[in-house]
């Protein structure tokens, strides 16, 4: 249930939270100062400590992820980072996988010059987890399903691994979404979102956010998002919020949309493989099985025929499907990874995890499934 906690004068509520642009408050008295920086109320002093828009917008995504409360900020690599930074130090081992978002590759140098050891695993050899993790791993990172490949990995097997070490265990659900799957329940300490894809939804904003598990992962990222000015501004937040408001119906729509492209493209002599967790013969599919819900999600890829040419020319002949970057959103989407995404990775790694120059991701839209469909088949003739 939504709560719209925004009064008029006169008690009544406004249909959309309040865009407030206020940089800083008047205080009204030296009592509400006091509770405000001693934390006994949401009170706000200054727009890089909190944003009552973005304050509104956090609670929603903290229903949705079923969390204890959520930090929003200006990207979700921001987030991602922000994450790293409150988290890690010099001498500990971050666990991961090269199956995520290339940019995170950037990050890890600059972890690794800060002296953090940074260990890479396949995400399709969960068993490496249990034969790499170490005693001063402090954290495992992953994304399931995983950038670009929708690789499936059991979050409860890397819960009992962390375990082990006591280390923690950080989700991005960007590509599940909280329709699709729950990682807090599942074991997460923390989820992170690129909110700028399927939760705002609409080519129109950047956010990041991070679902905690308990205010005290709260109040450390809410100090580090305070210390280095990573509040997301109320414009975007608004926004964010509008997008939330379809979400689920979008989430659906574009997972109805995935599984029925899917199923046309792996009965296409011009398609040497389809990754999608949808599909029985997915790697990851009794997995995705047990841990996800209402469907396998938006995003998909494939390989089309055996040479990079030949999924460029594919991708020319689309009519309705746009050539582009980002995914979630209500069009649908397609780019090749080893030109896009990855494009952050140095050469020798874009393929080492299963990735090839002629794999196309496509991220389903809203849009007529059966249009999609026919446009796919003229652009593969």
């Amino acid at each position: 249930m939504r709560q719209r906690e925004h009064l008029t004068p006169y008690g009544n509520k406004p249909m959309v939270t309040p865009i407030v642009s206020a940089v800083n408050y008047e205080y009204v008295s030296f009592e509400i100062l006091r509770q405000i920086t001693e934390g006994e109320i949401d009170g706000y002093t200054y727009h890089r400590d909190d944003n009552p828009t973005c304050r509104a917008v956090e609670k929603e995504i903290a229903l949705m992820e079923k969390a204890v409360d959520c930090i929003i900020c200006t990207s979700g690599m921001a987030a991602l980072t922000m994450i790293f930074l409150t988290y890690l130090k010099a001498g500990d081992n971050l666990l991961t996988f090269h199956d995520i978002y290339g940019a995170n590759y950037k990050v890890s140098l600059i972890l690794e010059k800060f002296g953090v050891e940074v260990t890479w695993l396949n995400a399709a050899e969960p068993e490496k987890v249990a034969e790499n993790i170490k005693d001063n791993t402090r954290m495992i990172f992953c994304e399931t399903p995983s950038n670009p490949l929708v690789k499936i990995v059991d979050i409860e097997y890397l819960r009992r691994q962390a375990d082990r070490v006591g280390a923690m265990l950080v989700v991005d659900n960007t590509f599940a979404t909280p329709y699709h799957q729950s990682p807090l329940a599942l074991g997460a300490e923390l989820v992170v979102h690129s909110a700028t894809k399927g939760l705002g939804g609409h080519n129109d904003l950047m956010a990041g956010a991070i679902a905690c598990s308990t205010k005290d992962y709260y109040d450390q990222l809410w100090f580090t998002r305070q210390a280095i000015g990573t509040t997301l501004d109320p414009f975007p937040a608004s926004l964010l919020e509008r997008g939330l408001k379809t979400f689920e119906i979008r989430a659906a729509k574009m997972s109805e949309n995935a599984m029925a492209i899917a199923e046309f493209l792996s009965g296409h002599p011009k398609i040497t493989r389809v990754y999608y967790p949808g599909l029985e013969s997915d790697p990851g599919h009794k997995v995705a099985c047990k841990q996800m819900k209402n469907g396998f999600g938006g995003v998909l890829a494939f390989d089309v025929g055996n040479k990079q040419s030949h999924a460029k020319k594919f991708v020319e002949k689309l009519k309705t499907i746009y050539h582009a970057v980002s995914l979630g959103c209500t069009e649908t989407l397609v780019c090749l990874p080893v030109l896009t995404t990855m494009l952050y990775l140095p050469e020798q790694r874009r393929t080492t995890f299963g990735v090839k120059p002629n794999t196309v991701r496509l991220s389903a839209g809203i849009g007529d499934t059966q249009e999609l469909i026919a446009d796919l088949k003229q652009a593969l003739e």
